[in-house]
């Protein structure tokens, strides 16, 4: 994350003609000789191994956390007290309290000009964003399903070594936190209905691993010590919607074959649109009030100059990639910090997420009890 984030930090004020232009300041990290080799790598003007005194730097407006869910808390905190806008990976935080006392935080931020956003990325998919907008079109009538599935398969070797993301006191959670956070996010921003209940169930496949030796992004390597995964391999769960709608989610890094597979699918009383990562330039839109001997998906290719976000980028046909995600959420940062308009998603919608999550676990560890999703109000 570290490394796409500076990437598209580079890429968006030479892609996109902003009203301010971003300056790579500084970067930290938890290892000198590292965050060394990164800033040099990534265009970084300057480095340090303590993030608190990045934090309390002149010369820094913006501070983008991409740490393990462990220190989102901390570090926010600390940039909104000190003025700075904050850009903070998902999910928002490791527990519902830590991600309430956030979104407080923030808000009160807001009213000292001082912005903060979640890096939901997959929202800045022009796909994901066109449907958006045939729902909020009404173009699906009256939505009744909300079906979504995040399919990996990068843990399942058993002797795959236990990196920060298989322990919950650095993660959180597993799976449900890792990729279950995007479906219900996106579940939220397609139809604009929170979930209101959940009947859930977690599993951890395997219980223990290889110590890791070392570790970046997906990949590690593994020692001859072994120790306990503590978070969820795989969840599963359905949920009550507002406004009447079900919705089902399964998340997993159990899937093999299945790299990126975020598959997400709205079902109305007037249509559906269906949505999978792995095809991510495009969008199947179903129109149901065509003539039956006529009527079907129909592929649309999500790369015309009028679809969101495109029109900075290629020719029509021309597709993106999940670098682009990245770019285009700096640009809709850039632009609401120059606007003084709050940016999306916020830590308020981060709190909502992580209510989800909350409520996922609650429902597991009570044998798959329906569990209300608490309505945090700040």
């Amino acid at each position: 994350m570290g490394r796409m984030h500076s990437l598209a930090w580079q890429a968006v004020g030479r892609a996109v003609d902003l009203p301010l232009e971003p300056e790579l300041t500084a970067i930290a990290g938890r290892n000198a000789g590292s965050v060394e080799r990164a800033a040099r790598a990534w265009g970084w003007q300057s480095w340090t191994d303590d993030w608190r005194t990045l934090v309390e730097r002149d010369d820094i407006d913006v501070v983008d956390i991409t740490t393990p869910g462990a220190l989102h808390a901390e570090i926010a905190l600390a940039a909104l007290a000190a003025g700075k806008h904050v850009l903070c990976e998902k999910p928002l935080a490791n527990t519902l309290g830590e991600a309430r006392t956030m979104a407080v935080a923030a808000e009160e931020a807001a009213t000292r000009g001082v912005l903060s956003m979640v890096g939901f990325n997959y929202r800045r998919t022009p796909a994901l964003a066109l449907a958006r907008d045939l729902v909020a079109q009404g173009r699906l009538g009256e939505i009744r399903h909300v079906r979504a599935v995040y399919l990996q398969d990068w843990i399942n070797d058993p002797e795959f070594p236990l990196v920060w993301r298989l322990r919950k006191e650095e993660a959180g959670s597993g799976a449900l936190g890792d990729l279950g956070a995007h479906l219900v996010d996106l579940a939220y921003f397609l139809t604009g209905r929170r979930l209101t209940g959940v009947s859930a169930l977690t599993r951890t496949f395997v219980p223990e691993r290889p110590l890791a030796t070392a570790a970046s992004g997906l990949s590690g390597a593994a020692g001859t010590e072994r120790g306990p995964v503590t978070v969820d391999d795989a969840a599963v769960f359905f949920a009550d919607c507002e406004g009447g709608a079900v919705a089902t989610f399964e998340a997993t890094r159990f899937a093999p074959g299945r790299k990126n597979a975020m598959r997400i699918e709205v079902n109305g009383s007037e249509g559906s649109v269906a949505f999978d990562f792995e095809s991510m330039n495009e969008l199947r839109f179903h129109d149901a009030s065509l003539d039956a001997g006529q009527a079907g998906f129909t592929r649309i290719l999500a790369t015309e100059p009028q679809h969101p976000y495109v029109d900075v980028w290629w020719p029509p046909g021309h597709g993106l990639g999940y670098d682009h995600t990245f770019v285009n959420q700096k640009r809709d940062l850039i632009e609401a910090i120059a606007a003084g308009k709050l940016p999306v998603p916020s830590f308020a919608d981060g709190l909502y997420v992580q209510s989800v999550l909350s409520a996922v676990e609650d429902s597991a560890r009570n044998k798959s009890a329906w569990t209300a999703v608490t309505q945090e109000a700040l």
